[in-house]
């Protein structure tokens, strides 16, 4: 049996594992802190091996530098003895549900979820503190004081003597603070993302100079997307005494640019009203495929091997390049009479067609016109300026007639986040918000899924960050940041099902009734109409607007744990169990599934076998058992379940020798199973 080390990843045993990849040679052993025999590097030798690419000159280098880089570098990497502990009383439908809402501070969670979601994620945003001078509730654990600071940025001597007369900022940590806080969350957040994946940042002017810096660091200059301006405010801010500001940026960045992608899409409402057909590969326009525009190469004088017959089937659904007996042939020639041209080579253009890009279409006339199918798409530019961005009108007002008036600040606008999602993030794509707020990323998945009958699941997260005890909000009950949030998510998931479900039943009786009335002949149009509702219905009462609600706590194990050489044996024997009193069984499972790398959002099934307590996560995946006593008919009874994994409390055995008949139990009856302890 092999013990859980209910801890978060070493990023830094996993970084020395590549260089290993790469060079085998540079690894050695060395002891840690309890005597084990660990791998480590030798870093003169692998000088060596890089010795032509070494930058030896500290003080010649392009980067961005600032006190408290390296400390929070060395926090990217170090693991944490924290775990998630389930709220299931206040999530939403806990048990089906695919959607997280995790309450912590991000950075913890970030590292919590390193093994379970690691490349997971096709997309991450965040919208982060702009650092405008007030103060930010996520603290940088490696803080340092006013004097280590001028030691760190030169401004005094090793004698402590000031080397400049004034200080450089009246606030030295004013840019330090935010950028520790930023670059060390963007360094662990990388990892959770898909090769294919895109991250988006929004950001205001105050430190967009440094967090694309930040970003060229960590993603590289190669992978950066682009920089949106968002008109979110075109009024323009009052109080500022030049400039009225009326707008902010996203920042985006891919992690991998040669093989990440934008979806086809319009996020243009009035382009997107141009494509009014649709087939199964989404909506068009039609265009004939006759070259109309003024150059010369438009005309058959001009480009005569692109002037050719085809020859089309009487129901305009086959095509030739060669005479077939009752195929009609067509011709790239005018109504007026002009011989033009086709817009591509014959190969081509039948192969298009039977692709489905171009149709053969009668005219009113009676002619026949070949026409290619224009998707809906357009350039996406990156100046975002349609008035469905503003952040009063369609993020405040939003958030308000769910909540009541004057319970959140600023928040998105709903729609802003809806077309990043529509862009960026496939119909079943996964999204990370590690400042969530008031979860206007949430809410935006749950309208677009019901929009677009799309799959999207989302993991929010959100520090408890109190609001004021004044402000409308902590009158009305909420006392958190996520409070708000947790509640919108409810409220919108539920207008938004009860909505549809009004629109698309009314639509459906009206149907109905047009088929009560109309002729055998006319109905089969009704009825694939009829069909695509009823779809659209089971679509909408099976969107899934539940979400788990899960929050950081200490680790569920005992320092003993950890660290069992550091206390004799008679210390050991005072200790019954080395799991904390006040823990439950499901807070357990839920440190063994991010342990062994599964996913939270996974179905689990609580059942009872033989009066004991038994958790199924993801259909065998792993099977778990915490009862304090358990005999042999339940072990056997779920080794006949053929569990990948399975996972007993270590104080479940009376001693070496059950554990032996245990694992001997599962040899016989699912030699495959692989057995943990806690």
């Amino acid at each position: 049996m092999e013990k859980l080390k209910m801890l978060t990843p070493n990023l830094v045993d996993k970084n020395a594992e590549q260089i290993g990849k790469i060079f085998p040679e540079v690894i050695t052993e060395k002891k840690d802190d309890d005597g084990n025999l660990v791998k480590g590097i030798d870093f003169d030798l692998l000088k060596q091996k890089l010795s032509n690419v070494l930058v030896e000159d500290e003080n010649e280098r392009y980067r961005l530098d600032w006190p408290g880089k390296k400390a929070s570098l060395l926090k990217a990497n170090t693991p944490i003895a924290k775990t998630l502990r389930p709220v299931v009383e206040e999530s939403v439908d806990f048990e089906k549900t695919e959607n997280l809402y995790i309450e912590g501070d991000n950075f913890e969670v970030l590292k919590i979820l390193q093994e379970s979601y690691l490349g997971k994620f096709n997309m991450i945003y965040f919208d982060p503190p702009y650092n405008t001078g007030t103060a930010m509730i996520y603290r940088n654990d490696f803080e340092i004081n006013e004097t280590e600071y001028e030691e760190l940025i030169g401004a005094v001597d090793e004698e402590g003597k000031r080397l400049f007369k004034e200080n450089t900022k009246s606030n030295p940590r004013f840019h330090s603070d935010w950028l520790s806080l930023i670059y060390e969350r963007i360094m662990v957040a990388r990892d959770l993302l898909e090769d294919l994946g895109i991250i988006a940042i929004a950001i205001d002017h105050n430190e967009i100079h440094n967090l694309i810096c930040i970003c060229d660091e960590v993603f590289g200059e190669d992978n950066r997307i682009g920089v949106v301006t968002v008109v979110h405010k075109p009024e323009g801010r009052n109080q500022e005494k030049f400039f009225g500001t009326s707008n902010e940026f996203m920042l985006v960045y891919a992690k991998n640019k040669e093989e990440a992608s934008f979806n086809d899409i319009v996020i243009d409402d009035n382009l997107a009203a141009k494509f009014e057909s649709s087939d199964e590969n989404g909506k068009y326009k039609l265009k004939n495929f006759i070259r109309l525009s003024d150059g010369k190469y438009s005309l058959r004088v001009n480009k005569p091997h692109f002037y050719y017959p085809i020859y089309v089937s009487e129901d305009y659904t086959k095509i030739s390049l060669d005479k077939v007996d009752g195929y009609l042939e067509l011709l790239p020639i005018t109504e007026a009479g002009q011989e033009r041209t086709w817009k591509t080579t014959p190969t081509t253009l039948v192969e298009r067609f039977n692709n489905g890009d171009l149709v053969v279409i009668q005219n009113e006339d009676g002619h026949l016109e070949l026409y290619e199918k224009l998707r809906e798409k357009q350039v996406i530019k990156t100046h975002w300026v349609d008035k469905k961005y503003h952040g009063y009108h369609f993020g405040t007002k939003v958030i308000d007639s769910l909540l009541g008036d004057k319970t959140f600040d600023f928040p998105k606008s709903l729609y802003l986040m809806e077309d990043i999602l529509k862009l960026m993030l496939k119909k079943d794509g996964l999204i990370l918000d590690f400042f969530s707020g008031s979860a206007t990323t949430a809410h935006a998945v749950i309208q677009l899924n019901a929009v677009e009958g799309g799959n999207r699941k989302y993991v929010m997260v959100q520090i408890q960050e109190q609001t004021d005890e004044k402000s409308e909000a902590n009158k009305v009950g909420y006392k958190t940041i996520s409070d708000i949030g947790k509640e919108r998510i409810r409220r919108a998931g539920k207008k938004i099902k009860e909505e549809f479900l009004a629109q698309y039943n009314k639509e459906l009786e009206d149907i109905n009734k047009q088929l009560e009335q109309e002729t055998l002949d006319g109905s089969e149009e009704l009825k694939e109409k009829k069909a695509e509702l009823e779809a659209k219905i089971e679509h909408i009462n099976n969107l899934d607007i539940g979400f788990r609600v899960y929050r950081t706590d200490s680790s569920n194990m005992k320092d003993i744990f950890y660290h069992p050489t550091s206390l004799t044996q008679l210390q050991l024997s005072a200790f019954e169990s080395n799991i904390k009193e006040d823990r439950t069984p499901e807070d357990l499972l839920t440190q063994v599934i991010l342990d062994l790398g599964l996913e939270l959002s996974l179905p689990i099934e609580k059942k009872e076998i033989l009066g004991n307590n038994v958790f199924i996560v993801q259909e065998n995946a792993l099977v778990a058992c915490f009862d304090d006593s358990i005999d042999f008919g339940i072990v056997d009874k779920i080794a006949d379940l053929k569990p990948l994994k399975v996972v007993f409390k270590d104080a479940s055995f009376k001693d070496d020798k059950d554990r032996v008949n245990v694992e001997e139990r599962f040899k016989r009856l699912s030699p495959e199973t692989i057995i943990s302890v806690i």
